[in-house]
């Protein structure tokens, strides 16, 4: 009989746990997208269609306020179990990750407002709705892939 063992490496199978993490992460990144979604879109209209805003500003307001109460709640609640320096490093990448989703956003308001020439409300909600979505795909894979990163064991 040896006593040779062959090494095993080292977390080739995702564990229970690890989808359980993903699906809390996904769950509450979703809700608090939701709750920023109210926000951008609720401001956006009532800057835009109550307050008589131009198209490009009432995308944008809401969705600085929005990204700082996003930014409060993942940090907090959707990645408190992920790593943060403190250094402010991470809250200026937040922000500048954030700053390309509110581009995104600003540029289907814009196309559909500018270039296509659509200026009712149900396009200029679609053309938010659009951008916020592609934004969120942006903003979910950046805050993974650089900003709230696992936790070093």
């Amino acid at each position: 009989m040896s006593t040779l063992q062959r090494s095993r490496p080292v977390k080739t199978v995702k564990t229970l746990s690890d989808y359980r993490t993903f699906a809390r992460e996904l769950l509450t990144f979703g809700f608090v997208g939701f709750l920023g979604t109210v926000i951008t879109i609720g401001g956006a209209n009532v800057l835009r269609h109550v307050l008589g805003g131009g198209p490009l500003t009432s995308v944008i307001v809401p969705t600085v306020v929005s990204t700082i109460t996003s930014y409060l709640l993942n940090r907090h609640w959707t990645f408190r179990h992920r790593d943060s320096d403190g250094t402010g490093r991470e809250f200026a990448l937040f922000f500048g990750l954030n700053g390309v989703g509110m581009v995104i956003q600003v540029l289907c308001t814009g196309f559909t407002y500018y270039v296509l020439n659509l200026h009712g409300s149900v396009s200029y909600n679609a053309a938010l709705v659009g951008g916020m979505a592609l934004g969120s795909w942006f903003r979910y894979w950046s805050y993974r892939k650089w900003i709230f990163t696992p936790a070093v064991a």
